[in-house]
This record gives C-alpha cells, structure tokens and sequence, in this order.
C-alpha cells in the first residue's frame, strides 16, 4: 500500500491530489485500486496518510513502502504553550525493586503470603513498603498520599495509586510481621551471599521510644528508664543486632521497663534462624554497650559466652 498522485493546471497553479492505493492482481494482471481519495496533502496530511494506512494494513512495516518525508519532518513548537504533566521518579524506585527482586525478598513473600480474598497481594504492598523504606522513609500517611503518586511504582507494579492507601499498608506490616524471623533468616543468608558480608562478630545495642498518651492498648508500652528524658510518658524498648558494617540481621521489641541486661538473654535463642544460616562464617561474637551495675556486666558475660558457642 502506496502513495500516488496526480497533478493538474488550473487558473494558473499546479495542483497535486493524492491517493491511497494498493496492487491488486485480476487473472494475469495487476492492477492498482485506489483505497481512498486525500486530495492535496501538505507534510502533516502525509503523516495522517501514513497513520491511517497502518490502521488499515495494521502492519507498520509496509507503511514505509512510500516516503512521507517524516524522517526529516520538522515542526515548529511554541515553547510557552509547553507544561509538563505527571512526571514520576523513576530511577530510584527502579533501583529499589531490582534490590527487592534480587535479594529474593518478592518470591518469599509470595511464598509466605499467598494470595487470598484481598484486591491488592499482600507481596505487592510489600514492596511498595519496601521501597519507600529505601528511597525516602517517612510515614505510611506520606507514602500513600505523597511519595507513591510522585513516582514511577503505579507503572512498575501495575498498582493503581488509589489502591495504596495508609489503611492497606498498615495492614501490610501485621501481615509481614507473624513472618519476621522467616525473613530476617533470609536476609541474613542472601546477603551474605551476595555482598559477602563476615559475620564473626556482631554489635548489639537497645534503644527506646516513647507515646504521648496512655497507650492502653499496647501491652508493652510500660514506664522505665528513659533515654529521652521522659520519664513521664510510656515506652517499649528495641533491641537490635547489626554487623560490623551496619547491615541489620535482627530486632526485638521489649517492654519498656525492661532492662538493658535482661533484652540479650531473650535474644540469644531468637538469634538461632539467623546464626543456622552463617555456614562458613564462624560462629559469631556479640558485642555492645557495658550495662552500668556489676550484676549486669555479670549477665553480659554470661549472654557472651553463649553467642559464642551458637552454632555456626
């Protein structure tokens, strides 16, 4: 399917009239049949001409057959009536999906939570979650009416963003948690695996953070030791297990009248998914910040000695 044309004089002036036409054989001949008439083209009509016998053909290959002279076409633009409409970050939210794929983090979580009754899988939530922790951490409040719109993750996932809300996320972190020893297992041998990371010996250290209000609900928010000079307000503790180059292999969650001497013996057993997965590294070394009274750096001993013989 072809270009042709005609041209004719009139008052004076040559007018040339185009046809859309393709080869048709009857018997021993071929003939050419016109498609459609498209009378005089200037450059913009020949590029419709182009458009139009590809809708037709529905191949467009054989629209170049004819030279519409699109190739060097050039058009004039009027740069004030030029906006931008819904750019995204992309880069960033690329990188951060290919680390969640990588570290085999997407096809754990389809394993551990399987697709069910909800409309959006638990594993996709995940990764937004994920993703949002790595490219700008903030609250599930910001990334659901902020940052998810602003990026390139509604394409990526193929996840609308009016299905990503802070209710849903919410609920994507109590799913995520019931398996927070299955993935902090993985984490530590993946990573292990790809980053080479020695895990011989590890930094142990508590932390704690405090409500404003009576947090009733919360079993664990009690009233202890404050590092942020709040004596009034309740807290929980967080006790957290890192390697030597921060990459974090473990946490828990005390209550926060708990002391800093008592959180490693809790640990210790919790830490077995983990250590099971150190093979060749040893067994690992455990060390943090000096509890302040002699009966806890007693206990410190104790809780060293039996990291030690963790098993490698």
């Amino acid at each position: 399917m072809y270009l042709r044309h005609t041209t004719r004089k009139k008052d004076g002036k040559v007018h040339r009239y185009w046809r859309l036409v393709r080869s048709v054989r009857v018997g021993r001949r071929v003939i050419q049949q016109t498609v459609a008439h498209l009378g005089g083209l200037d450059k913009h009509g020949q590029l419709e001409a182009r458009a139009f016998a590809r809708h037709l053909i529905g191949e467009p290959e054989q629209a170049r057959l004819f030279d519409d002279g699109s190739a060097h076409l050039t058009v004039p633009v009027r740069l004030k009536g030029i906006r931008v409409e819904r750019s995204r970050q992309f880069g960033d939210v690329y990188l951060g999906l290919a680390l969640w794929r990588g570290t085999g983090l997407a096809q754990l979580c389809e394993e551990l939570l399987p697709a069910g009754k909800e409309q959006v899988p638990w594993e996709k939530m995940a990764a937004v979650l994920v993703t949002a922790r790595l490219c700008e951490p903030s609250r599930e409040l910001h990334i659901a009416e902020d940052w998810y719109r602003r990026t390139a993750l509604a394409d990526l996932l193929q996840l609308k963003d009016e299905h990503v809300n802070k209710d849903r996320l919410y609920r994507a972190l109590d799913e995520l948690l019931v398996h927070k020893a299955a993935i902090e297992a993985h984490l530590s041998q993946r990573c292990g695996e790809l980053f080479a990371i020695h895990n011989e010996v590890l930094l142990y250290d508590v932390t704690s953070t405090y409500f404003e209000g009576q947090a009733e609900a919360n079993p664990l928010a009690q009233r202890g030791y404050s590092r942020d000079h709040r004596p009034d307000c309740k807290q929980v503790c967080i006790a957290l297990v890192v390697t030597l180059d921060g990459f974090p292999l473990g946490y828990e969650v005390f209550p926060g009248n708990t002391h800093d001497s008592r959180t490693l013996q809790t640990m210790s057993p919790r830490w077995k998914p983990v250590t099971a997965c150190w093979g060749a590294c040893g067994s690992p070394t455990a060390a943090w910040r000096a509890p302040p009274t002699g009966r806890g750096c007693a206990r410190r001993d104790d809780a060293t000695s039996s990291a030690r013989r963790s098993p490698s």
